[in-house]
């Protein structure tokens, strides 16, 4: 039967109905990224009074139930009558999509937010909300059902100060979770203090019995965002250079620091929005570096030092760098604001960069001739990568094979149905081998020490007799050249022993992974295999453990549910993998159906650099200070 396409057909929703019927439209998912979204909408209305100059504060707590209050001292959302909509504009704001002051030029030069639906879509997408304006000597109240007003905006009271509240609760019949991580917010609150300098944020988690907070303020605002990276790095100048100018109604601040380190590190924001796929402002950032530095190369001492021209990959090892721009009419790529299609801000940011950064060495020749050192051995060190690789990939061909000779592949050729166990030991890995699902499930043991990449050149990388087996078997590339789409196995599984050396072994790899292939941890393909500590066991009653408690409560339930002593229970103790018998190892760790696996996260990126920097880098007293202030909370330690 033919299904009859007319104008009934078409449906019409009206209101906030569209945002309810399609969320990912409006906030990208129902998700996580889009629960925590509905905070970062609502904070960035009062940064935008910050940026107009009427806000110096905003607060936020998440309270217990995961409810969420939000408090700035801008001067308070208008509460006059709409002669448009015949009702209060706090209630437009609140209840009409596009609204807002963001439209109105006058109003705000610049904003971020997601082009003026942020209020209504929050409103739209929670239980419940409240809103409270402090404005004109009184205090103006309104709340909402799912983005229905309960009454009209009414007068509760009277205040001195000016300001808007806003309390929500995320709508359960719309999200998967409504649990805020405390890290993802404070990621983001820390960002936005450093891009406006002089605000203070801060943020409360009221969950636990002990409140977590941090008060975000920074002065220098992006030069401090470039210290604060780099704290726990040897730095080559003792701050960075900073870089302000305005140009065609673009506002351009950037804040540059070299550390003794090998990692390019680039954060670059759009009206405060984090552009994690850069676009044309970090194009013209990068292409002035390049040009200025080989230009001061060719007239300085070590011209004859290296045998071409510099790189940019050259040129930004060791590079930390914050690239903020503002502007009027953003052009975004992508409904996730995430790269900047703006084709004139590519030449203001370069010209900017490149008059800036010229005057600079000119002044400071001694600061000059320590990056140009710097820079220099990071082309020697890319020249002799790129011979290594040439090498294997000779040597590859010569031997028919670019596959780690000890990985034992799996049949399926569909990247999206694979994972990869990276195992620890060859015994280890010869029970994988043949405990494992071959159809979907491939081994690549390890074997001997692992190298600390955070104290190392991307040549040495490369040529790693440790990591190659693994840059081979992952298919994607490392470091500039790294490409997530050639990825053979969508899990990446990291399976160590539970003691002291398979933490280490664990904590190697994801420095790895997180200095050369980031994407792979940022996009969630790497886990942690959980492999238990205990069997418990009696007859033919078994159980496994993971931890100590699980331990006694199985005992306990063995004891009572066959009345025996607990000397008539065997507990056998894991000391490592290769202790168990290869269906032992399929049960536990491999099983998709039984394991436990653990995905790992990256919430804040910020922190996680300078976690990285702290335990795996050169400078041993940050690493001290971190273990004094953190032994404390470790729970069990397996010596």
């Amino acid at each position: 039967m033919e299904s009859k396409y007319s104008a009934q057909s078409i449906q019409v929703l009206k209101g906030l109905e569209a945002v309810r019927k399609r969320p990912g439209m409006y906030i990208g998912s129902t998700g996580p990224d889009g629960l925590h979204h509905l905070v970062y909408e609502i904070v960035d209305n009062s940064i935008d009074e910050a940026l107009a100059g009427f806000c110096d504060r905003v607060d936020v707590e998440i309270e217990k139930g995961n409810s969420i209050k939000i408090t700035d001292n801008g001067r308070g959302v208008p509460v006059d009558h709409h002669p448009g909509e015949n009702i209060s504009a706090l209630e437009v704001v609140m209840t009409r999509l596009h609204s807002g002051g963001k439209f109105e030029k006058n109003s705000y030069k610049v904003s971020g937010g997601l082009h003026g639906v942020g209020a209504a879509v929050v409103n739209a997408l929670c239980e419940w909300m409240y809103v409270e304006v402090h404005r004109e000597g009184k205090i103006f109240f309104q709340s909402y059902k799912r983005g229905v007003p309960d009454k009209p905006v009414e007068v509760i009271g009277e205040s001195e100060k000016t300001g808007t509240i806003v309390r929500f609760s995320p709508d359960m019949e719309i999200f998967e979770t409504n649990l805020y991580s405390f890290d993802v917010l404070s990621n983001r609150l820390r960002e936005l203090a450093f891009l406006n300098k002089l605000i203070t944020i801060t943020i409360k988690d009221f969950r636990l019995p002990t409140i977590k907070e941090h008060e975000f303020c920074f002065e220098g605002g992006v030069k401090s965002f470039v210290s604060y990276l780099n704290k726990n790095k040897g730095t080559l100048d003792k701050e960075p250079i900073y870089i302000f100018g305005t140009k065609e109604n673009t506002e351009v601040e950037l804040a540059l620091e070299y550390n003794d380190g090998y990692n390019e590190n680039i954060f670059s924001f759009v009206n405060n929005i984090n552009t994690r796929e850069g676009g044309t402002h970090l194009v013209g950032f990068k292409s002035a570096l390049t040009r200025v530095y080989n230009e001061f190369l060719k007239k300085s001492k070590f011209v004859k030092k290296v045998e071409e021209s510099l790189s940019g990959e050259d040129v930004r090892e060791g590079l930390t760098a914050v690239v903020s721009i503002k502007i009027p009419e953003p052009q975004f790529e992508g409904q996730t604001k995430s790269k900047l299609g703006n084709s004139d801000v590519k030449g203001i940011v370069e010209s900017l960069v490149n008059e800036s950064l010229t005057a600079y060495f000119e002044e400071n020749p001694a600061a000059l001739d320590k990056i140009l050192d710097k820079i220099i051995n990071a082309a020697k060190a890319r020249i002799a990568a790129r011979k290594a690789k040439e090498l294997t990939r000779r040597k590859n061909f010569l031997e028919s094979s670019g596959m780690p000779g000890k990985l034992a592949d799996c049949s399926e050729k569909d990247p999206k149905k694979c994972e990869v166990y990276i195992v620890e030991g060859d015994s280890a890995g010869g029970s994988a081998k043949q405990g494992r699902d071959r159809q979907f499930q491939a081994i690549l043991p390890l074997w001997g020490k692992m190298l600390n990449v955070e104290k190392t050149r991307i040549d040495k990388v490369v040529s790693n007799d440790k990591l190659t087996p693994i840059i081979n078997t992952l298919g994607t590339g490392v470091g500039t050249g790294f490409n997530l789409t050639k990825l053979r196995y969508d899990k990446v599984i990291i399976m160590a022993d539970a003691d002291v050396d398979g933490s280490h072994i664990r904590t190697l790899l994801l420095t790895f992974f997180f200095r050369y292939m980031k994407d792979l941890v940022e996009k969630g393909h790497v886990y942690i295999a959980m492999p238990p500590l205990f069997k418990v066991s009696y007859n033919k009653v078994i159980k496994y453990a993971y931890n100590e408690e699980e331990k006694n409560n199985y005992l306990n339930e063995i004891k009572q549910q066959l009345n025996i002593s607990e000397e008539k229970i065997n507990v056998q103790r894991y000391k490592g993998l290769g202790e168990m018998n290869p269906d032992q190892l399929w049960e536990t760790t491999m099983n998709p159906e039984t394991r436990s696996i653990m995905q790992i996260k990256l919430e804040d990126i910020v922190e996680a650099e300078t976690v990285f920097t702290t335990l795996m880098g050169e400078n041993v007293e940050p690493r001290r200070k971190f273990i004094e202030e953190n032994a404390l909370s470790i729970t069990m330690l397996d010596i």
